[in-house]
């Protein structure tokens, strides 16, 4: 059987082996998928997890429930000699390996892609994992527990203060929903204000959601003004160290919770650790077959797909001819991928890859969202819907599509779940503060000799002179002195009587 490796188990590569798994008949090819997560993350509901609107692990797919015919394999792939047809593996526990393949599928995403800012490394989160959304939602409810205990101040300011970086989807999307989730939890702290709240979004354009016309990117901004809400447009991050976030206008912004969503860029490790064709953004050049290579040919055996990829977008409405990084763009060449492989395994010929953006749609917090198409757009609680309805039927799996409407329905009539978890971050904290341990043999050392030094008050004074006589004399001295302190018990008896 022909071995087809799928490297990454993000959109693209979870649902190229899902549909390989529908395509390929019984025994037609081998197929292993390696990620070093177990789990498919649906990003576009990462905002609604740090607002506290859908139960974290709702929002991932288990590689192994839904993979039936699929070897799933826990692991980083390190590096890809398609010259030889050989990847090299490396798991978190062992040492790395080697394994053959026919057919690769490169899949492995994205990350977040920073710039050499002082601090921004050290003090800044990103909003590509679920780990990240999680720790979000719990930031910044640690943060209100810790400032309802303080008098107003700098202090307290600086707890109350969040501030997001990148005015795209992302960032426009995980900014309300914070300030959503910061102005429901007021009512739970009688100390603080809506006044005491602070919220920054820092673009470097001249406008956000360059998805949706600028019309309606005016109608957020000024939806968000109303919220209480401050976007800082045509402005550059310039330093965040310890959280004192500087901006080009000159102004500074302690915070205790910077959100980077400035941008993506393929994932490094996989790219830069190949022999396949990268163009100059470092995205894996690929052709609208989704085979790697270009136009006019092709690497055998070689298939790209998602962020990690270059895909022509024939449709004409890409940036710089290529398909944007989203969701929509993934899951479809997923698919195509899928089909155009199981083809060429069967000898039959490929399709290009072709899809009109229909439109863009974006939750602004609980009720409140908005939705471009064209021309039309829809704002306020008929977009909420329709983001609600488009992302819970683009979830992948019937299973976890009732997870999440079960999440929706409970808050529904519960509200948002307001349990701040921060410290499952170091869950053995109680333990090791309250554990006991065996004494230090340091300490040990130094109490063996303690018992023998208690007794030596009960020694007569003349035995003081002896520490500067030879050892001979001082084991003489030390003999008589012995006597009195046996004697003592008959004496006391003898008074008792």
């Amino acid at each position: 059987m022909p071995k087809i490796l799928i490297v990454g188990g993000g959109y693209a590569g979870f649902y190229t082996a899902w549909k390989l798994e529908k395509h390929l008949r019984k025994h037609e090819a081998d197929v292993t998928m390696v990620d070093p997560l177990p789990y498919m993350t649906y990003q576009p509901f990462l905002p609604e997890v740090a607002a506290g609107s859908i139960e974290a692990r709702h929002v991932v797919v288990a590689h192994r429930r839904h993979l039936k015919r699929t070897n799933v394999v826990t692991a980083k792939v390190t590096g890809i000699n398609h010259a030889n047809k050989v990847a090299t593996i490396t798991p978190p526990v062992g040492e790395p390996y080697e394994l053959e393949y026919d057919q690769i599928v490169v899949t492995a995403g994205a990350v977040s892609r920073t710039f050499p800012i002082p601090g921004i490394a050290d003090n800044a989160i990103g909003l590509k994992t679920i780990e990240e959304a999680v720790a979000v939602r719990d930031k910044l409810m640690s943060n209100f527990d810790k400032a309802a205990s303080l008098p107003a101040g700098p202090e307290r300011d600086r707890l109350l203060t969040t501030v997001v970086v990148g005015g795209g989807f992302a960032g426009i999307e995980v900014f309300a929903e914070l300030r959503s989730l910061a102005s429901s939890l007021l009512s739970k702290y009688p100390p603080l204000r809506f006044e005491d709240t602070h919220f920054h979004l820092i673009e470097a354009m001249g406008r956000i959601m360059p998805e949706v016309s600028l019309k309606t990117s005016e109608w957020v901004l000024k939806d968000l003004a109303k919220r209480g809400a401050n976007v800082h447009l045509d402005t550059q991050v310039q330093g965040a160290v310890d959280g004192n976030v500087a901006i080009s206008t000159g102004e500074v912004i302690p915070t205790d919770l910077i959100v980077w969503t400035a941008g993506v860029m393929a994932n490094p490790t996989v790219v830069r650790g190949g022999d396949l064709p990268v163009e100059e953004r470092g995205r894996i050049q690929t052709r609208a077959d989704l085979r790697v290579g270009t136009a006019e040919e092709f690497v055998e055996g070689a298939w790209a797909a998602g962020d990690v990829s270059a895909v022509p977008d024939l449709s004409g409405g890409g940036v710089g001819g290529y398909c944007v990084p989203n969701a929509q763009h993934a899951v479809r060449q997923a698919k195509l991928l899928a089909k155009n492989l199981v083809a060429v395994i069967r000898g039959e010929g490929t399709k290009d890859y072709f899809h009109k953006n229909l439109g863009a749609v974006a939750g602004l917090g609980l009720y409140n969202g908005v939705f471009q198409s064209g021309d039309l757009a829809l704002k306020g609680f008929v977009a909420w819907i329709a983001h609600r309805g488009y992302h819970g039927l683009a979830m992948p799996t019937w299973e976890r599509k009732w997870r999440v409407l079960w999440d929706w329905w409970n808050n529904l009539w519960l509200g948002r779940d307001i349990v701040n978890l921060q410290a499952i971050q170091n869950p053995r904290y109680v333990f090791e503060e309250f554990a006991a341990r065996p004494r230090p043999a340091a300490d040990a050392a130094a109490a063996a000799p303690a018992k023998p030094a208690a007794a030596k008050p009960a020694a007569t004074p003349a035995a003081k002179p002896a520490a500067a006589e030879p050892t001979d004399d001082k084991t003489e001295k030390a003999a008589p002195a012995k006597k009195p302190a046996a004697k003592k018990p008959a004496t006391t008896k003898a008074s008792a009587k």
